[in-house]
């Protein structure tokens, strides 16, 4: 059974860095896509970026893309998110997902079947 564990969530100033780690246990093939979402207060969660494992073709959402970068160790045990000229908006819970990968795209929560339990990230202006 995968299981995903987040880290690496903080407080930043406005146009700081931060890296999120996701620590996975348990079989995870190279068919696999991990993602990343974020869920800030009131609103609903939402596709950052995802990865698939077999290709590693990585996938953004426009609101981050140039500005974060998706990566995953060879050995698929940790996925990345390096986050760069962080805004405020970016201000949200950062949730790993995994999907055992089924679908054409993975812009929906639905699509993820396992997830971490999420790590705080707070930009202040």
């Amino acid at each position: 059974q995968v299981q995903l564990v987040e880290s690496g969530g903080g407080l930043v100033q406005a146009g700081g860095s931060l890296r999120l780690s996701c620590a996975a246990s348990g079989r995870i093939s190279s068919t696999y896509v991990m993602g990343w979402f974020r869920q800030a207060p009131g609103k609903e969660r939402e596709f950052v970026s995802f990865l698939r494992l077999k290709s590693r073709s990585t996938y953004y959402a426009d609101s981050v893309k140039g500005r974060f970068t998706i990566s995953g160790d060879n050995a698929k045990t940790t996925l990345y998110l390096q986050m760069n000229s962080l805004k405020p908006e970016d201000t949200a819970v950062y949730y790993c997902a995994a999907s055992k990968g089924t679908y054409a795209t993975y812009y929906l929560p639905t699509q993820f079947a396992v997830w971490g339990q999420g790590t705080q990230v707070t930009v202040s202006s």
